[in-house]
């Protein structure tokens, strides 16, 4: 794998200097914007792409994609997902460099700019190569930080050879609070975020109403896109990440908000895959290129599984549900798992040391559900009922702790009829892409089922007499829909 973490030397600039970026407009830009990521007490990841132009193409061709029928020698439209192989073509002579949503890469160098929102002096990275083999991306490591401090950031791009400043973007963020500190922290989630759903011309409204909120991190449980209609080939499948994260909505959000990534089957290669899975209906695409395309397209680091506490009480676990999991037909038993023996591990041992007053497991799929019968990709289904079992027993022998989980299509929560525990699905991010469940198919474990688009708010308050967990589920446009408080116990 690509080693795409870059050495940073810290310099401080004299007290009392102002950082005034001077900009020529001659590029190269940042088009797809900036992330942040993994943001711990004292530690945060940046992601930075360059780009050719100052912003994204709209209103343009898309690309053609027929499946070669072998028996009739014919290219046929898609129906479902064929084992046969995709042809792609360009309409109008057009090419992966002008189509909706593109937003070309560049040569060039990137450095980034940060300080203390309360100091004057910036610190300064040293000029970074971005790198054409990743799709022109180059991400830092910011480490030494000061834990529950806002921290602003400015990043700034050359051409090769170049002195002068082509563009610059500026973000903030802010560390989490020491692990002993009572402190109030919100975050948001959200699952299932198709291209094709996408609900404004500017992006996903969820973005700008989740911003007003003022959230502390987010969390994206994967299926941020889908590759299975055009990721034929890996530059298609990284122009997907270019028309999602080139919208202003997109770019406005991730530059203030430090985020936490989780991916599911879409974003990882198609509709419910698994390492070994056999297709043509990929072409070219591979699931190992889009696992590596993962960690290359979001500030993760290599560690697809991650646990990050902030403040005394809330610590959360990011849950790993591609890499190490069985095919998904082999026979359910103690042998079949979704999150392989080293991550189960790690989990157990994790949760039973937390100190935590809450905690939350934020999974890419369900562990509780329900879901629907003919599901056999998720703890919630019968195919992985040997290992969700394990898992639900074990939580409910924890104190204060609940699951938050993404891909299904509907908002809802939901009581473990077995061990009573507690599930908060978000639901997708927009109303077009809610679906797969009726919604008066109301079941004895659903506490709240609503299906439809938007995302959920998670807040932990601490008055020093109790504390509370709260869960809000919002629609796109930030209309509250449903409240649900869990007080802690002793």
């Amino acid at each position: 794998m690509h080693n795409f973490f870059l050495c940073i030397y810290f310099i401080s600039l004299s007290s009392g200097d102002s950082y005034h970026p001077s900009q020529s407009n001659a590029g190269p830009f940042f088009a797809t914007g900036i992330k942040i990521g993994e943001v711990s007490q004292n530690r945060a990841l940046i992601w930075t792409r360059l780009t050719k132009n100052q912003e994204r193409i709209y209103d343009a061709v898309k690309p053609d994609v027929k499946y070669f029928d072998v028996e009739s020698g014919k290219l046929e439209s898609r129906k479902g997902r064929p084992n046969k192989t995709p042809i792609v073509t360009f309409p109008d002579g057009h090419t992966i460099n002008n189509i909706e949503g593109a937003t070309p890469g560049s040569a060039g160098l990137v450095q980034l700019k940060y300080r203390r929102a309360v100091d004057e002096a910036w610190l300064e990275t040293s000029w970074q190569e971005v790198d054409k083999t990743t799709g022109f991306t180059s991400q830092f490591t910011l480490e030494k930080l000061k834990a529950g401090t806002k921290y602003l950031i400015v990043a700034q791009s050359r051409a090769p050879g170049s002195a002068q400043i082509g563009a610059s973007i500026e973000g903030s963020f802010t560390t989490a609070p020491e692990v002993d500190q009572a402190k109030d922290v919100k975050f948001i989630v959200t699952t299932g975020t198709s291209y094709n759903d996408v609900d404004s011309e500017q992006g996903y409204l969820l973005y700008p109403s989740a911003l007003n909120l003022e959230p502390d991190f987010f969390v994206h449980t994967g299926d941020i896109l889908y590759y299975d209609g055009y990721g034929k080939s890996l530059a298609l499948a990284r122009w997907h990440w270019d028309r999602m994260y080139s919208f202003p909505n997109h770019i406005d959000f991730h530059r203030q908000v430090p985020s936490y990534f989780i991916k599911d089957d879409h974003d990882t290669w198609m509709n419910d895959c698994y390492p070994g899975m056999q297709t043509k209906f990929m072409g070219a695409f591979t699931y190992e290129q889009g696992t590596a395309l993962f960690l290359e397209q979001v500030p993760m680091g290599h560690k697809t599984y991650r646990t990050f506490q902030w403040g005394r009480d809330l610590q959360i676990w990011l849950m790993e549900g591609r890499d190490f999991r069985s095919p998904n037909p082999m026979p359910d038993g103690p042998d079949k798992t979704i999150w392989g023996l080293e991550q189960m591990a790690w989990f157990k041992e994790t949760v039973s040391l937390s100190t935590a007053t809450f905690k939350v497991i934020i999974s890419p799929t369900p562990i509780v559900g329900p879901d629907r019968g003919k599901k056999n990709d998720n703890h919630a289904n019968i195919g992985f009922y040997h290992e969700g079992h394990q898992i639900r027993e074990f939580l409910a022998d924890q104190n204060n702790t609940v699951v938050v989980c993404g891909d299904r299509h509907w908002q809802y929560i939901s009581k473990d009829r077995e061990t009573g525990l507690l599930e908060f699905s978000c639901g997708p991010g927009a109303d077009d892409h809610a679906g797969g469940w009726k919604q008066e198919n109301v079941l004895p474990e659903h506490l709240y089922l609503n299906v439809v688009g938007g995302f959920l708010e998670g807040s932990t308050t601490n008055d020093g007499e109790k504390v509370q967990l709260t869960f809000k589920h919002y629609s796109p446009k930030g209309q509250m829909l449903h409240e649900f408080t869990v007080d802690a116990k002793p």
